[in-house]
């Protein structure tokens, strides 16, 4: 079933995410991602967000392909991919920084989490993949967030080359990555640095430079759930379906 998990301490609020499958996401942990992010949105005593998985194998596997194969409808599909657009959305409107620590592989949903985050570590496994085209769908929900960080042509590059990974160095280099480090513990000591700095801070211009940050984005309310109706749609294509199975083996 996976889990989301949150520990506060010091004005900094820490949410695990796991899943058994390669940290992916079932509709039902998209949506408790979605309420911890709005419940901290209103904390009065968390300045800044942690975002990480658990484990030491993928950072997030992105959509769950169990749930995937389930979905029957169009309506169930537009639900589905919708719990991504609430996710991105909850973290664009979160008053509060959010700092991600991508300590390993990331593939579809999952680079969208990275590139919703306002600042990221990760390491040299840190990979990225945008895997939907090559199962019949895109990544529709996520392009607004993953643009708005490496550029359209870079985006374009991965979306058409699904089966090809990006090193963590591209993705460095691209903007996707904010701090980059051969090692998960190096990221650690350097990320526990980091919080503990930028939380003392004046929260409120913290706040106004969240808003600065994300300023243009606001048509996202509808643009990410207009996209999720279209991967909605052709989730339930046979070609689809065919190559979920696939990849499922």
């Amino acid at each position: 079933m996976g889990s989301i998990e949150t520990e506060i301490q010091d004005k900094i609020a820490t949410i695990t995410f796991y899943h058994p499958s390669s940290n992916s996401f079932p509709g039902h942990l998209l949506q408790q991602l979605t309420d911890e992010l709005a419940t901290l949105s209103k904390n009065n005593s968390v300045n800044i967000i942690v975002l990480k998985s658990s484990g030491n194998g993928a950072f997030c596997a992105g959509a769950s392909f169990d749930e995937l194969l389930s979905i029957t409808n169009l309506e169930e599909g537009s639900t589905f991919f919708s719990g991504f657009a609430n996710v991105i959305n909850a973290m664009r409107k979160c008053p509060k920084l959010i700092i991600g620590r991508i300590h390993g592989k990331a593939v579809g949903g999952g680079v969208g989490l990275a590139a919703a985050c306002d600042y990221t570590f990760a390491t040299q496994k840190s990979e990225i993949k945008l895997s939907e085209i090559a199962i019949g769908i895109g990544p529709f929900v996520i392009e607004p967030a993953v643009s708005r960080k490496i550029g359209n042509i870079a985006m374009s590059e991965m979306a058409l080359n699904p089966t090809a990974w990006k090193s963590a160095n591209w993705a460095f280099e691209k903007g996707l990555f904010t701090e980059l480090f051969d090692s998960t513990e190096e990221l650690d000591l350097r990320l526990e640095s980091y919080i503990n700095e930028i939380s003392n801070y004046n929260i409120e211009a913290l706040f106004e430079m969240k808003k600065v940050l994300w300023e243009g984005t606001q048509h996202w309310d509808t643009l990410l759930y207009e996209r999720a109706a279209i991967s909605g749609r052709l989730v339930l294509s046979s070609f689809t379906k065919k190559a979920l199975e696939k990849f499922k083996k």
